[in-house]
């Protein structure tokens, strides 16, 4: 029965959050998605309210986003994934070079401040410093799915602290991006720009018009045989099972090998990039057997969507205010030490970096690196309406490597601060900083030969 009322609950929060940003002309302008608008608004009323809920509903909704990103990164390369860049040298590489030093100078940022500062003047956890790749990069689906590595290892208060952080990413990286967007509009470096006083009032409200709606997906098997979206589904639901499969070789396989050891690596690693990897082979087998026609890449894209929406809302109105109120003072610190990291990383690097598009390829890494994807997309969007720049191809063949290493990367550094503790991570994200600083600094030296 649980499960049927938090359905309830979390479908009413996205309606309520949809028509909230079509009624109210700021969260337009803030350009907020609904399921943070209803997730906030979920967070307001079960903090009144949700002791009259039934037991165990809104435990249920916070295992919600667990679940929910192992669909998301099941999804991720079945149908194809995304499509690779014209030119490896001189689209993605500068591109991927500007996202690993924005996401290994979040970890520096972020283990540094809470081993030297945070740890010893709040008392937070040394794992608080993962928290800021894993909120603003990562985004709610990574710290949902690394629920399970906080409560192995007894820091559940990580969780909400994740999701604020998350939070506070998402919105922050939505205005202080249109506001970089209206600055670099001013200052004469993009010329394409679609501010909010020329959108439509369709597009304003976030609404296709009738006569312009575009293909969700196309079928690939006959409805009398199984239904398309049941097929696409069921195919998630494999790749997640290989996922599992994987993850639980491989705690066997730990213990097999190293039966006296105390520290188990896969004790609370989370599942979600083995899911990833699940995706990845059935794509690969699917295509040795010709069998990849049978799925469609964009009824994936609308799972992962649907997915991701459900896990933002759950995510967003569970937050435990009560712990959040608690840590507020190294929140803001690490919060605002984030924001201002990451605007720096790119608008020194970016024009540097790029030969051309840059503000363009700099506002979508800016906006991955705060939000998810979505936001990097959507600051594209407006800065290239009509997509006409290098920016959008080289911002897609970027997520091929980008995405799949550091998701592996993130489990993996949580799971280390655990065991072998902050300062180990710190050096290794430090050198990691600096091998790509390095890389860039030989780019932008062959730009100006």
């Amino acid at each position: 029965m649980n499960a049927v009322i938090v359905f309830v609950i979390l479908s009413v929060l996205l309606v309520a959050g949809k028509v909230l940003r079509v009624q109210v002309p700021l969260l337009q302008k803030l350009y907020l998605p609904s399921s943070i608008v209803g997730g906030l608004l979920g967070l307001a009323l079960i903090s009144v309210f949700g002791d009259r809920l039934p037991d165990g509903v809104v435990d249920e909704m916070r295992s919600m986003p667990g679940f929910l990103i192992n669909v998301i990164f099941a999804t991720l390369f079945l149908g194809g994934g995304a499509k690779k860049a014209k030119s490896f040298a001189s689209f993605v590489l500068p591109q991927l070079t500007l996202a690993q030093i924005v996401v290994w100078g979040q970890y520096v940022v972020g283990l540094g401040l809470a081993g030297f500062l945070l740890v010893p003047a709040f008392g937070v956890s040394e794992a608080f410093g993962n928290l800021l790749e894993m909120g603003f990069e990562g985004g709610h689906g990574t710290v949902g799915g690394m629920s399970n590595a906080f409560r192995e290892y007894n820091w559940e208060d990580g969780i909400a602290l994740g999701y604020t952080i998350a939070t506070i990413g998402m919105i922050s990286g939505i205005a202080v991006g249109m506001g970089l967007v209206n600055w670099a509009y001013a200052r004469g470096w993009v010329r394409m720009v679609r501010p909010f006083s020329k959108r439509t009032a369709t597009e304003r409200r976030g609404i296709h018009p009738k006569d312009a709606r575009p293909s969700a997906g196309r079928q690939t098997v006959l409805a009398d045989s199984v239904d398309s979206l049941a097929w696409h589904i069921a195919i998630v639901g494999l790749a997640v099972l290989i996922g599992f499969g994987i993850l639980q070789g491989f705690k066997a396989a730990e213990i097999a090998l190293l039966p006296d050891c105390k520290t188990r690596l896969f004790k609370g690693f989370p599942m979600f990039p083995l899911c990833m990897l699940g995706g990845a082979l059935l794509q690969s087998g699917s295509k040795v057997l010709k069998l990849d026609l049978l799925v469609d890449r964009d009824q994936m894209t609308r799972i992962s969507g649907a997915a991701l929406d459900y896990l933002a809302v759950s995510a967003v109105a569970t937050i435990q205010l009560s712990v959040v109120a608690a840590n507020w003072k190294p929140l803001l610190i690490m919060s605002v030490a984030g924001i201002a990291w990451t605007i720096f990383a790119v608008l020194w690097f970016s024009p540097r970096l790029f030969r051309e598009a840059w503000f363009e390829r700099g506002i979508a890494e800016f906006g991955q690196a705060t939000g998810v994807t979505a936001t990097g997309l959507l600051l594209l969007r407006t800065v290239d309406p009509d997509n006409k720049t290098v920016a959008a191809a080289s911002f897609a063949g970027k997520q091929l490597l980008h995405e799949p290493a550091m998701n592996l990367w993130v489990a993996l550094a949580m799971v280390l601060v655990f065991t072998v503790g902050w300062l180990p991570v710190l050096l290794i994200s430090a050198a990691m900083l600096l091998l790509w600083s390095g890389v860039a600094f030989v780019i932008i030296r062959r730009r100006r030969s």
